[in-house]
């Protein structure tokens, strides 16, 4: 480990492994994810629910960060895509676990989902 640069980046996808398993740990719900049996198929539910809120919610986010480049982009803000990969998707505190949700706009269809981002441009040296 005497490598500065392989060092650091062990580091960051250590963070970055720690940060999504405490956003994951946040959304966690029924006892905290504590089970009171030790069901191996009640283990196996729970971690895969979870971890489909947690892509759903990673998506949402994803969607938020897109629309919110799009305005900046569009008020003559720069987006690059190193200021795009120091943005988590792992943001939770917009989210009220426990809050009140209004059901009266379900009938509403959202948006269609564009998954491009033409707004930045990617094409990156990678011989550099």
């Amino acid at each position: 480990m005497s490598d500065p640069q392989l060092r650091a980046r062990i580091t960051g996808a250590t963070n970055k492994v720690e940060s999504y398993n405490g956003f994951t740990a946040w959304l966690r719900f029924g006892n905290n994810g504590v089970l009171a049996a030790n069901d191996p198929e009640e283990q196996e539910k729970l971690i895969k629910l979870n971890t489909l809120l947690a892509n759903l919610v990673i998506f949402h986010n994803a969607l938020d960060i897109a629309d919110i480049v799009r305005d900046l982009v569009a008020q003559g803000w720069t987006v690059t895509p190193e200021d795009l990969a120091r943005i988590s998707p792992y943001l939770h505190a917009h989210i009220a676990r426990f809050g009140a949700y209004a059901t009266d706009e379900l009938h509403v269809e959202p948006d269609a989902f564009d998954p491009v981002l033409a707004e930045v441009d990617f094409d990156i040296d990678l011989a550099a």
